[in-house]
């Protein structure tokens, strides 16, 4: 199966299910309740600002790149450019959610030039794997999320496991964010590999943006800086950039619990009790991307992101008078309780290898 046919499939699978509940479920209530508060209107301005603020940090950030020439002062430039990076896949995800606009192609459009262009990543790719995850959060077998890979999210993956990924599943809560520093490495990677694939619908745009990115990129740093200090720059800045994107996705699944048969058919139920929340105020709402309101954004996927705060109140009350739970720890909690998960289900390593 293609990409975009597995793609479209599960993105009309979640939107139907959003937009187009049972009449009488649950869900089909407190959607009605969310609505009567007019919390699916969209946001023009805002999101004009946003992306305008965005992109003059962009800009402006290499402006200065381009001054300041040849000095260590630019590992400064790398690391807030790392930041603004992650800024701008924030907005990319808000774009593929239809957040911004309703219609799939200035959607698309906007997220080719943000993603690809902007930042090196595959928009089509990205948004192929982010919309599975939606479908079905946590389950081991459907979302790639919590796939196997470098680490393992369940004590089966890790008594699978193999290679580098046991070795270092033993002790796998310490090495979570220094791995993290690679993500950005890894969307880079994971674009061009991308291309090769046949079913990635705008393959040949998303090819040449690609190319452009990365030629201005590497062309900005080795004709600007000497060797040594345009490889810093490049691994201060992607790291950065993997640590920051990753850290605002890490609180929000790691370490609830997968979906049982019974809520994997209910779609209130699967979304709150495989998601939380991260307490905060106005700084982590920007920090986060709005991604500290993980539960109201998966019921709402396409609900603009200022309105998941004006939306949570509401779906709390809901939840506590259905008696489902709801999570809402602290930033710090909801790390602490990524690294407890991760730590526990790495148990049978750490056990295989004092009996061995």
């Amino acid at each position: 199966m293609s990409t975009d046919i597995a793609f479209e499939r599960d993105d009309a699978a979640t939107a139907r299910a959003s937009r187009n509940p049972n009449p009488g479920s649950e869900f089909a209530e407190l959607r009605r309740r969310v609505s009567e508060a007019g919390l699916f209107a969209r946001r023009p301005g805002y999101y004009a600002a946003r992306t305008a603020v965005v992109t003059a940090c962009y800009a402006g950030a290499w402006v200065v790149f381009g001054l300041l020439g040849d000095t260590w002062a630019q590992l400064l430039v790398a690391a807030f450019l790392g930041v603004v990076f992650a800024q701008v896949a924030l907005v990319a995800h808000d774009l593929a959610h239809r957040q911004i606009f309703r219609t799939r192609r200035p959607s698309e459009f906007a997220g080719l030039i943000a993603g690809n262009l902007g930042i090196g990543m595959s928009y089509g790719w990205w948004m192929d794997k982010h919309t599975r995850h939606h479908a079905n959060p946590n389950h081991e077998d459907l979302d790639p999320d919590v796939g196997p890979g470098i680490l393992v999210w369940s004590a089966e993956q890790a008594r699978a496991s193999r290679g580098v990924t046991r070795m270092i599943g033993r002790r796998q809560t310490f090495w979570f964010f220094p791995l993290l520093t690679l993500e950005g490495f890894n969307l880079h990677v994971s674009a061009v590999r991308a291309l090769a694939r046949p079913g990635l619908r705008t393959r040949r745009w998303e090819a040449v943006l690609l190319t452009a990115h990365t030629v201005a990129y590497v062309a900005a740093l080795f004709l600007t800086l000497s060797p040594g200090l345009a490889f810093a720059f490049c691994l201060v800045h992607q790291a950065v950039f993997g640590l920051y994107l990753g850290s605002t996705f890490a609180p929000n699944h790691k370490g609830m619990p997968a979906p049982t048969p019974e809520q994997q058919k209910d779609f209130l139920r699967r979304q709150v009790l495989t998601s939380r929340n991260v307490r905060g105020g106005r700084l982590v709402d920007v920090a986060l991307g709005g991604l500290n309101y993980q539960i109201e954004h998966h019921l709402f996927p396409s609900m603009p992101s200022p309105h998941l705060r004006r939306a949570q109140p509401i779906v709390r009350a809901y939840c506590a008078e259905r008696g489902i739970a709801y999570q809402e720890p602290g930033l710090v909690d909801s790390y602490a309780q990524a690294l407890r998960h991760l730590h526990s289900v790495g148990a049978p390593l750490r056990a295989g290898r004092r009996q061995s």
